[in-house]
Order: C-alpha cells, then sequence, then structure tokens
C-alpha cells in the first residue's frame, strides 16, 4: 500500500509539474552574501560567485559566450519569466530590478495610496518569480532617488520597507538598491535608513576608477555593485565651443571600459561584488551610439570585444575593425555652403575589408536625458558629397548644429564608429530629409519615442519587437486591443 501511495505521489506531482512548471516545480538556488575575513563573498550554491555582467537587450546568447555570468533588469515586464528561463537555459543568472517611481517624473514619495500600490506590486512580483533558478538578487529602485542631493527620507523609507518585506518572503536572495552614483546623501541614507539593503549598486561612469575610495570616505561599509559602467557621460565631459559634447570612437571606448571597471571594481575585490556594462544593446542617448555595445543591426562594438577578454581572459577570434584616426581637416564652426572634409584611418585587424557607411543628422536638441527615450534624428539627404574608406567630404546645409556619423563592419558581426559635431552659422535652411523613411524597420534606430499611455489603457498592449507575422523582416509591432 505504500508502494502504491508513493507513486500516487510522484503521478501527482508530475502532472502538477506539466501545469504550472515554473510556479510549482521551480527550486531557487540559495545566494548568500558573507563578512569573510578578506572583505565580502558572494556566493551561489555554495560557490563564490563574482558577477561578471551587462544590461540591455542585446543578445543574451552572445553575452554567455563572451564569458558573463549574469545579466540586470532595470524593471519587470510582461517578458520576465521568457528572460529567466533563457538565462537558466545558457547558465546565466539575472539581477531581478524593481521599478521604482521616480520623481522627475511626477511620483510622489507623499502619496500613500501611490507608495502602496508600488509595494504591493513589488511584493506580488517576488511571490511570482523568487523561486526561478536563475534569479540571484533583487535590485530595488534605480536612480529613483534622483539626481540632486538624493537625500528624501520618504524614498529611503520605501526602500527599506521594500527590503525588509522581501526578506521576509524570500531568505535565499540579497537585496540591493541602485543610485546615481554616490555624491550628497546616497551613501549615508541607503546605511542610515535602509539597514535590510544588503548591497549598494552604483551607476558611474566617468567616476567609477574613484568609487571606491570616494565610497570609503563617505563611510560606505555594504559591499558595493557596479550595476552601470561606460564611457563618461556628456554631463561629464567638456563640450565644444557650440556647446556639443564630442565623442570618442568605439575603438577609444573599449579601452575605457576594460581601465574604468578594473580601477574600479576589479581592483577591490574585498568590496566590489562585480559590475554591468552599459549598455549591452543599442541606445539613444545624446548620439546614436554614445553608450551602445551593438549597432542596430546587431553588429558588435570594440567594447564587446574588451569586456570579453576581462570576463573570459581571452579576445574573441573576430576583432571589431580599429579606428586609428577620425578627425576634421578644419574648423567645427563653418558658414552655409562651405566644405567640410573629414579624415578616416580604420583597419580590420584580420584583414578583412572594411565597409563604411556616412550618415550626417540634426543634433539632439537634448543632451542629458536621464536614461529616458529619446528619438534619433533623421537623417539627411544632399550633404555628403563624396564618402570612403579614408574619408568623406560635406556640402553644409543652412545653420544649425549637426552631426556626423562614421558607421563600420568588417561583413562578419564586427562594427567600428565614431562621429564628430558641426555647427553652420547662419539663417536655417534645412536638408531634405533621406528617403525612404522608415518607421520601423530590423536593424535600424526608430526616428520616434513611445511618449506613455494616454486614458484607460487596461485592454492595450503593445510589443515592439513582436515576431507575429511581420510583413516583412523577422519583427514588427504589434498593438492589440
Amino acid at each position: 500500500m505504500t508502494h502504491k501511495t508513493n507513486l500516487l505521489g510522484v503521478f501527482l506531482l508530475f502532472a502538477t509539474c506539466l501545469a504550472t512548471p515554473h510556479e510549482a516545480c521551480a527550486e531557487a538556488i540559495p545566494v548568500v552574501l558573507d563578512r569573510v575575513e578578506s572583505g565580502w563573498q558572494l556566493t551561489r550554491g555554495g560557490e563564490p560567485y563574482f558577477i561578471q555582467g551587462a544590461g540591455g537587450k542585446g543578445p543574451k546568447a552572445q553575452l554567455a559566450a563572451s564569458g558573463a555570468n549574469t545579466f540586470r533588469t532595470w524593471g519587470v515586464g510582461d517578458d520576465l519569466q521568457e528572460q529567466l528561463d533563457e538565462a537558466q537555459e545558457l547558465g546565466l543568472t539575472v539581477v531581478v530590478g524593481h521599478w521604482l517611481g521616480h520623481e522627475r517624473h511626477g511620483f510622489d514619495y507623499g502619496d500613500s495610496a501611490a507608495v502602496q500600490e508600488q509595494f504591493d506590486r513589488v511584493k506580488k512580483d517576488v511571490l511570482q518569480y523568487k523561486d526561478h533558478p536563475a534569479v540571484l538578487l533583487w535590485g530595488i529602485g534605480n536612480e529613483m532617488e534622483g539626481f540632486a542631493g538624493g537625500d528624501n527620507p520618504a524614498i529611503w523609507d520605501h526602500v527599506q520597507s521594500l527590503a525588509a518585506m522581501i526578506k521576509e518572503l524570500d531568505p535565499h536572495h540579497p537585496t540591493m538598491t541602485v543610485t546615481a552614483d554616490i555624491g550628497g546623501a546616497r551613501v549615508k541614507s541607503v546605511h542610515e535608513l535602509c539597514p535590510d539593503i544588503d548591497i549598494m549598486g552604483i551607476n558611474s561612469y566617468g567616476g567609477l576608477p574613484s568609487i571606491p575610495r570616494r565610497y570609503r570616505e563617505l563611510g560606505g561599509t555594504k559591499p558595493i555593485l557596479i550595476t552601470e559602467f561606460g564611457p563618461r557621460g556628456v554631463w561629464e565631459i567638456e563640450k565644444t565651443s557650440f556647446g556639443a559634447p564630442p565623442e570618442l570612437t568605439s575603438t577609444q571606448k573599449a579601452q575605457v571600459y576594460v581601465d574604468a571597471y578594473t580601477a574600479g571594481c576589479l581592483d577591490v575585490p574585498e568590496l566590489c561584488l562585480g559590475g554591468f556594462a552599459f549598455t549591452w544593446g543599442f541606445k539613444m542617448e545624446a548620439t546614436s551610439t554614445w553608450f551602445g555595445m551593438f549597432l542596430p543591426n546587431g553588429d558588435k562594438l570594440a567594447s564587446v570585444d574588451a569586456m570579453t577578454e576581462v570576463w573570459s581572459g581571452s579576445p574573441p577570434a573576430n576583432l571589431c575593425p580599429e579606428i586609428r584616426n577620425f578627425a576634421l581637416k578644419g574648423p567645427d564652426v563653418v558658414q552655409p555652403g562651405d566644405q567640410v572634409e573629414v579624415q578616416l584611418d580604420i583597419v580590420d585587424p584580420e584583414g578583412a575589408p572594411v565597409q563604411v557607411n556616412w550618415e550626417i543628422r540634426n543634433e539632439a536638441t537634448t543632451y542629458i536625458t536621464g536614461g529616458d527615450a529619446q528619438a534619433v534624428p533623421l537623417a539627411l539627404d544632399e550633404v555628403i558629397q563624396e564618402s570612403s574608406t579614408t574619408g568623406a567630404v560635406l556640402k553644409m546645409p543652412g545653420g544649425g548644429v549637426y552631426r556626423l556619423y562614421l558607421i563600420a563592419s568588417d561583413g562578419d558581426g564586427g562594427g567600428a564608429t565614431a562621429s564628430v559635431p558641426i555647427k553652420v552659422d547662419g539663417e536655417p535652411d534645412p536638408a531634405p530629409i533621406r528617403l525612404p523613411l522608415a518607421l520601423y524597420q530590423d536593424g535600424h534606430p526608430q526616428p520616434w519615442a513611445p511618449s506613455g499611455w494616454m486614458g484607460g489603457i487596461s485592454s492595450i498592449s503593445l510589443d515592439l519587437d513582436s515576431k507575429v507575422n511581420p510583413r516583412s523582416g523577422e519583427t514588427c509591432i504589434e498593438v492589440v486591443y
């Protein structure tokens, strides 16, 4: 009788797994944060775990192949289950972010109803995903303290209440909150007002090399995780005489990733638990190439090669084209109708022929967006008169600020980018837009940014990367009502 009962139990368990595999049968892998003699140690399943990661929507299979072990999300979307499952299949883990409202977006931490709704949402998401084996830890908010002093106690009280709730529901995964660098009252607030936050996540770019020193000087004792790093932000550099940010080439940026990450994280393993390169994908922010580690068509840039060597110990077999020189030949402020020359020296490390594409676009009207969505300015026609792998010749249109982009490819998945801003004095006389203009096209940036929802939206869903019956290409925009 006992034997029959056990068989029945196995059958019922198997049936339950088939019906609800993720909720009923998933088993969390315990992640523990310990204070050891040498500093802080993160373990997963009993084994030391140093986070080698990136954040962004780029290909996760390529992330795993590059030697990384983790990626992060900024919030919980409808695709989180799919992301966790993919991570598990690839041997990756996920730092699951819970997006918290920003005051600059209108969220009021003095509104008890809004705060409770946010609390309930996070609780629901933790309960739903806490047992997935790919979950590594929880990220509570991302720069929700804003870009000023970061000293609103109402925000930190809410972060603490969420951390305490998560610890009660899930003892297997540490908690983290993420701030915009560590200036103002950020370190003090996290340490004094958030005792249930285990890890201080820090988004830092130009300031990353000095993070360990500054953090300790501010009294920081919790372990840190570098949750975003990359080239210096536009807010950290000197501008041209007309206020435009000069941009490094993709070749130059690759070394910045390595140097900053080494100084700000790898050199202090007793304090830093790892980091996330930004952004594993394409993103328009100030320029269309500033932070992206990939091009819209999927080609990787040199920052991927650089981080692959950091993560795996070896460079990839196929390296991206190397830009040895990219420069204006003459001033960056000219008159309408003037001829402008740009010099280029680019080679492929494996000797492959390099293909180049030159584009000129109106300059972005806003450089500092706080990470918010930004439309890619439209490409212009009749400006580029000559172009090749050694440079380009332009005949400048009417007054305004423009940016010339170089996009290169080795034909085997490797790319390179460079850009330069140019100001034209005089009356505006816009150049024609390059046609045809695609509102949505695979492998190309969108010339618009979704601005948000209006009215009753409970019956509407939007997928910007749907693969359901696209008319052309692999994806399309799907709206369901």
